[in-house]
């Protein structure tokens, strides 16, 4: 029976993220005739990029993505091509969220959007629900099914199922370095590390050979909804905003950037964003060895890919603080992401180090 007390819901809208609810209900009643009722609208606290919202009428409980104000289709956010992702993948990857409907009529709502079902679940946060206790067993169990979602994604014969016309593909890990080392140059501040020997690093020690397949690129356990009556049971995987044909070990790797364990520094600890800390849970080590048992795959060093990972989190917090200093944004949470870029950072010279020791 589902226990609904653990269930992700919306809230209240956030001030000035308001959406024109009579405009919406109207336009989707003329889409989709048999709905039935006054349509209610709440939102999600997560989704920080994309806002996200819950629609309910009496016979529909749908989700609704947009790109946040201000920003175009084209650029990072664009719903247009998370729409497409989706829908291709979803036939052969059950995780996927059904889509309904996309549009890029911006008279509706003011910008694009698109239209998914609900799947109705746990959402595990940085902490699970207070009233929900796994045990150790269950704990190793829900981290396992997490990875082997993973694993199952990066398994698909994007050949056989036409998915590899979505994006480029080949040369994809040259691209990420030669990118990411690009973003972080322009979004420098006085403040924060030149590492130019960090970005050297990385695209002196890209691997020669990268296979290719379908990468999600945000795989954290925030993106993931778990079973409410069976809560180590994945069913669904949210937010394929940086979805991509790409290397896996690279999705991999920018996975472990975010997985904090329970021994790690009391900085590291303080970023937690996922209960990867829990008893049960793998080390980040651990998780290289089963993905790499559980995919028949030979990786004698897998530094390149977790510094990697750590430098691409540098950059998109960079990123954010570059526009708080250039005051962007005036949200305090940002005040002082210059200091994690220099964490993290000091955590990649500490895994080069580490190698060429080795």
């Amino acid at each position: 029976m589902t226990d609904q007390r653990f269930e992700d819901r919306g809230g209240d809208v956030r001030a000035g993220e308001e959406l024109p609810v009579t405009k919406l209900a109207d336009y989707l009643r003329e889409q989709f005739p048999q709905l039935e009722g006054d349509l209610k609208v709440t939102q999600f606290a997560g989704g920080a990029s994309n806002w996200t919202y819950r629609l309910q009428f009496a016979n529909a409980d749908w989700i609704l993505r947009r790109p946040p104000a201000g920003t175009k289709a084209a650029s990072a956010h664009d719903m247009g091509r998370e729409y497409r992702i989706q829908k291709a993948l979803q036939p052969v990857y059950p995780y996927v969220p059904k889509m309904l409907h996309y549009t890029d009529d911006e008279s509706i709502i003011g910008a694009e959007f698109y239209l998914m079902e609900r799947v109705a679940g746990i959402i595990p946060r940085k902490n699970l629900p207070r009233e929900l206790e796994l045990s150790e067993d269950q704990t190793r169990q829900l981290c396992e099914n997490a990875l082997d979602a993973l694993i199952e994604l990066h398994s698909i014969d994007i050949y056989e199922h036409g998915l590899d016309e979505l994006a480029k593909g080949e040369g994809y890990t040259e691209r990420q370095v030669l990118g990411w080392n690009k973003r972080y140059r322009q979004a420098k501040t006085w403040n924060v590390p030149k590492s130019t020997e960090i970005m050297q690093w990385l695209e002196q020690n890209r691997p020669a050979q990268e296979r290719l397949c379908m990468t999600h690129n945000d795989f954290r356990f925030d993106n993931l909804v778990l079973d409410s009556s069976e809560p180590t049971r994945i069913i669904g995987v949210l937010d394929w905003e940086l979805a991509t044909l790409g290397n896996p070990l690279m999705d991999l790797g920018n996975s472990l950037a975010y997985w904090i364990q329970a021994d790690d520094d009391r900085i590291a600890r303080s970023t937690r964003r996922q209960p990867t800390h829990l008893q049960g849970m793998l080390t980040r080590r651990e998780v290289i060895e089963y993905y790499c048992k559980r995919m028949d795959v030979d990786v004698a060093d897998f530094t390149f890919y977790e510094v990697f990972g750590l430098f691409r989190l540098s950059v998109i917090a960079q990123q954010i603080y570059y526009r708080y200093h250039h005051k962007q944004t005036r949200n305090p949470a940002f005040k002082h992401f210059w200091f994690l870029v220099h964490y993290l950072h000091w955590r990649c010279r500490r895994l080069i180090k580490q190698q060429r020791k080795a």
